[in-house]
């Protein structure tokens, strides 16, 4: 990987609906703190080093930052972050929220909204992000049941045009069609990484045949989840990481991209030499043999 293709624009690009960004992308749950996201002792970052990893991040070409009005810590939101750090939004700068989880001021989470509820958290990252309208907004959801009545409030919001586009986030297959029948679904956030479920691999695949970008979440954190990543014990990883001279979580990361021109990575970080090598990612073509590695030891973790 040469300094000159280490942008997010070597990762290739998909679109959103109407708007185009790069494959690469940023997430920003892990930048209002260090250490484990939601954490109640978890100790805020600084908000110098925040912002200048949001202003490297867009330096580097990551016009896709996911983000939510609920990734806070004590002292710092996520949101306000984004706003004093890149607007002047640019142009072509996509940010994607979430919607349906809430947390009260101490943290606490709260029930997941009612669909007379999404429109204040809709209206809250509008005040947060300084914005008039948001790019993407997410449902995100617990459990199988109907998202429906949730669904069709945010839908609402996009005739009214307080939104552009909709997607879903920790769904099942059904949901996604479910939703469709009410208005557009432009992506899909799940999670998915090596070691990801059969039924999580075809549903991938069914977004691809449907156009529908696929957001993959917990990509590198794996069972990490929330608290990061883990140490990768695959020697199979190891080996063509070190051969490679990259990390394990660009060979997870590039993996990950690998699985369909569809799937649109958002790694979250708040050091900005991580930032740099997931960006980097973006231009790291695996051979033909090095997944062939990885799909087996992806299926043995399944």
């Amino acid at each position: 990987m040469t300094s000159h293709t280490n942008t997010a624009a070597a990762s290739g690009t998909w679109k959103l609906g109407d708007l185009t960004v790069n494959r690469i992308g940023f997430g920003a749950m892990r930048l209002p703190q260090h250490g484990e996201a939601f954490a109640a002792d978890a100790v805020p970052r600084d908000r110098d080093q925040a912002i200048r990893v949001l202003r490297r991040a867009v330096e580097l070409g990551v016009n896709h930052i996911d983000t939510a009005a609920f990734y806070f810590s004590s002292l710092r939101c996520a949101n306000e972050l984004i706003n004093r750090a890149l607007a002047p939004y640019p142009d072509d700068l996509v940010i994607a929220t979430k919607v349906g989880p809430g947390r009260d001021p101490s943290g606490q989470w709260l029930p997941p909204a009612t669909p007379e509820q999404l429109r204040g958290q809709v209206e809250e990252n509008l005040r947060q992000l300084g914005r008039d309208h948001l790019d993407v907004v997410n449902l995100r959801i617990v459990g199988t049941g109907s998202v429906a009545e949730r669904f069709g409030a945010l839908a609402e919001l996009r005739e009214a045009g307080l939104i552009r586009h909709l997607g879903l986030s920790n769904i099942r297959p059904h949901h996604l069609a479910e939703a469709q029948s009410i208005a557009p679904v432009v992506c899909v956030q799940n999670m998915y990484g090596i070691g990801a479920t059969p039924e999580q691999q075809e549903f991938l695949r069914v977004c691809g045949e449907q156009r529908v970008a696929f957001v993959p979440f917990y990509s590198i954190a794996g069972t990490g989840r929330d608290g990061g990543a883990t140490a990768d014990h695959s020697p199979e990883v190891h080996t063509i990481a070190r051969a490679r001279g990259v990390s394990t979580a660009q060979i997870r990361l590039a993996w990950t991209l690998h699985q369909g021109p569809h799937v649109l990575a958002i790694p979250g970080t708040g050091d900005l030499d991580h930032l740099t090598q997931n960006v980097a990612t973006g231009s790291l073509r695996l051979s033909a043999e090095e997944l062939a590695t990885l799909d087996s030891v992806h299926h043995d973790a399944a």
